[in-house]
């Protein structure tokens, strides 16, 4: 914090930043997921085929259910189609199904902000390391090009979402009430944020728990990311 005046302090001048490029859609690749830019012809049919009984899943969505592949497929083409936002299709590289999307969204190079959001896994890619290696993958494209800040918003009532962003090591930053009227119900919206000074530990906690050494000849996990990630966080979420 730096003013000259007590009473009006100032934030501190950000000298060697430079805003980052918006995202190209660049394949990312680790060693569970694959996230390539979603696509009509390659993905939605395999995708609607992960989905298809779940009707669940798009609760919280502002979009879904789809009750046929034609449908999901129109869904897609028309989405990919906008570039405010950038969705990726997730591959499970250890079963070798495709089984969920997540996207960026609320690109502000300008302000070195970028948000991850539209996260939809079936229940096949749920809790796997293929899950979260993809939400690593994508946090560090964002952090390594030169974005500041990376945040997850989420319907407030979406305890899942709301513990998977702090298992994540994203921060709590409070609710905003009627945020939003999504499919014609109130949705007060949790926010969440990492910034680019969490990264170094957070990358390091990832790397940690997707380590084959973090994991028992039948599956089970040695440590937690959770645990792993709690000295990053400054917020913790007070529902939870």
């Amino acid at each position: 914090m730096t003013t000259t005046d007590p009473d009006r302090p100032l934030g501190p001048p950000v000298h060697t930043w430079t805003p980052p490029p918006a995202p190209t859609g660049a394949v990312l690749e680790g060693r569970h997921a694959r996230l390539e830019p979603l696509s009509a012809e390659a993905h939605a049919a395999l995708l609607f085929r992960a989905y298809e009984g779940h009707d669940w899943l798009w609760d919280y969505m502002a979009y879904g259910p789809f009750h046929s592949a034609a449908q999901y497929h129109r869904w897609v083409r028309d989405t990919v189609a906008n570039t405010d936002h950038l969705f990726y299709a997730i591959r499970d590289l250890d079963s070798g199904g495709w089984g969920g999307v997540a996207s960026y969204l609320r690109i502000k190079p300008q302000m070195g902000v970028i948000e991850v959001g539209n996260i939809n896994l079936s229940p096949a890619l749920q809790r796997t390391r293929a899950a979260t290696e993809a939400v690593a993958l994508m946090m560090g494209w964002a952090f390594d090009a030169g974005y500041r800040r990376y945040e997850w918003k989420c319907d407030a009532l979406n305890r899942p979402s709301r513990a998977a962003a702090q298992r994540l090591g994203f921060s709590y930053e409070g609710v905003f009430r009627q945020h939003m009227v999504i499919k014609g119900r109130n949705r007060d919206t949790a926010w969440f944020a990492v910034t680019d000074t969490d990264w170094p530990a957070l990358r390091e906690a990832f790397a940690a728990w997707l380590s084959p050494s973090n994991f028992t000849a039948d599956g089970g996990q040695v440590e937690r990311l959770s645990d792993l990630t709690r000295l990053v966080r400054v917020g913790a979420d007070p529902s939870l």
